[in-house]
């Protein structure tokens, strides 16, 4: 199993946090901007990683190449392909091969389930399987309630918190939060391998969905709705919108759904009866204008 990361250099109360400053997560590029000035920005590097579970090639993922096992792991794990209880012997990742293998205690065998490939409406060629709804009758999620209190503190927080967006922009955040605390903050160019990331780190750490909240940046489509449903949390916010298919599942299977959190606005279109309004907005700061991100369009 990959060991624990240490965190970022602004962490400050999480576990993991983004490192902008991390090497090869951007690349200095050289333009002009609309007044034909000469620009250097920095923008998000993108590599591909092949992931195999034994022997099996499963799928090649378009990733920022950070944390490579937890994305492995959680890739696999969100799609049924790693079991409940199922021993993982080793994670081994190869940087030169671009590569990460998960080894289990056991065969496994998928050709039926690969020919069923779905391309995911997400960006940055996700792919998950035609039978990505398998499993979710059997899902019973906490009753777990969210206060309002501790929503806007973590907006607050995350909205702020240094990261690859706010130094180039054009990637997905993923926030594990308990309570009005954030735990552990992944980005990536899709949000399904943010989450998928979020995933693999729970497994290997042995951490429980109960009691939790994934706090992302991006859109609340089934895709979304499902993977948080699967990996048993009971609440999903976000800064951007919803699609009618992800507002159905989410209330199919009992998942607070919170969107369009912005200062002190949000809406929750799932799960009202479980959310805690101990807040008043008229008392919570409105969004500055320089720590705004893109909603519709993540």
């Amino acid at each position: 199993m990959p060991p624990s990361p240490n965190p970022g250099p602004a962490s400050g109360a999480y576990l993991i946090a983004p490192d902008p400053a991390a090497p090869g997560l951007t690349r200095a590029v050289q333009g002009t901007d609309h007044q034909g000035h000469a620009q250097t920005i920095n923008v998000i590097e993108e590599r591909p990683l092949t992931i195999f579970l034994n022997a099996q090639e499963i799928v090649t993922a378009m990733t920022i190449g950070d944390y490579p096992e937890y994305l492995a792991l959680g890739f696999l794990r969100n799609q049924g392909m790693l079991q409940d209880g199922e021993a993982v012997l080793r994670v081994d990742y190869d940087e030169d091969l671009e590569t990460v293998v998960v080894r289990t205690d056991g065969q496994t065998t998928y050709e039926d389930k690969l020919k069923k490939k779905t391309r995911t409406s997400g960006c940055a060629v996700g792919t998950v399987f035609g039978d990505m709804m398998e499993g979710l009758e059997d899902v019973k999620l906490p009753d777990t309630t969210v206060k309002t209190s501790d929503l806007y503190a973590l907006a607050h927080l995350i909205n702020r918190t240094p990261s690859l967006y706010l130094e180039a922009g054009a990637i997905h955040g993923t926030v594990l939060c308990e309570g009005a605390r954030p735990l552990v903050y992944m980005e990536d160019v899709g949000r399904h391998n943010a989450v998928d990331k979020i995933a693999g780190w729970m497994l290997s750490e042995g951490v429980s969905a109960d009691g939790k909240l994934l706090y992302t940046t991006g859109r609340l489509t089934s895709e979304m709705v499902i993977k948080t449903a699967l990996m048993g949390i009971p609440a999903l916010a976000s800064r951007s919108g919803f699609t009618a298919w992800g507002v159905e599942i989410a209330r199919q299977v009992g998942l607070t759904l919170i969107g369009r959190v912005r200062g002190q606005r949000f809406i929750c279109l799932s799960g009202e009866d479980r959310l805690v309004r101990d807040a008043d907005p008229a008392h919570v700061a409105d969004e500055e204008r320089k720590h705004r991100r893109k909603g519709a369009d993540e």
